[in-house]
């Protein structure tokens, strides 16, 4: 991952290991979760930031 503030849907799949179309899925997900609070979202793409704050990568072992 580079200096971006978006993750591709490429991104997200090498990221978790999954297949490109479950990334797609989870880009979906997160794009509407977004929207729905009211964020401009960009289809293909999703929010770097918010993408480690809703994965088990933002959270280090002492927070859960």
């Amino acid at each position: 991952m580079d200096g971006t503030s978006f993750m591709s849907v490429d991104e997200v799949a090498q990221t978790l290991g999954v297949s490109k179309s479950y990334a797609y899925k989870i880009v979906h997900q997160l794009n509407a979760e977004l929207k729905a609070e009211g964020y401009l979202t960009i289809s293909g793409r999703v929010n770097k930031q918010y993408f480690i704050e809703r994965t088990c990568y933002g959270v280090t072992k002492k927070e859960r």
